[in-house]
């Protein structure tokens, strides 16, 4: 079946690639190849002291949902907009189908593709992917 659209729950160690229609869901589980790598800030040091995320792993990602109209991306923390970053630096035709960026904890599988689902129905009436009508990544 045709899938046109997905979404991308991600935090920093994995994420879960759901590409769905109507009626069919195809999901995928990408890891981070190592995500318990910890850095730890010191007094007086400079930086954030959190490890980047892995160029590797975003690409992963990029990856998986190529081949779809549109999709979303959303999430905990700040890994998304790394990726949102990621995109707008090498790789701005595939932010084109980013219909949009949105903070989530840890939904279940369920909740997230009918979140999905619901906001595309909303989206494809407005004439398909927001980044025509100035979406900005939060």
């Amino acid at each position: 079946m045709t899938h046109n659209h997905a979404i991308v729950w991600m935090d920093s160690k994995e994420a879960h690639v759901f590409h769905f229609n109507a009626v069919d869901v195809e999901s995928e589980v990408l890891k981070a190849h190592n995500p318990f790598r910890k850095v730890h800030h010191k007094a007086g040091a400079i930086g954030s002291g959190h490890a980047a995320i892995e160029l590797d792993f975003l690409d992963r990602i990029v990856d998986a949902v190529r081949g779809t109209t549109s999709w979303l991306l959303v999430g905990p923390g700040q890994a998304k907009l790394a990726l949102v970053r990621h995109l707008e630096a090498h790789l701005p035709h595939d932010l084109k189908r980013l219909a949009g960026v949105e903070a989530m904890d840890h939904p279940t599988d369920g909740e997230l593709v009918a979140h999905a689902r619901r906001a595309f129905k909303a989206i494809d009436r407005m004439g398909g992917p927001v980044a025509e009508a100035g979406r900005t990544p939060q």
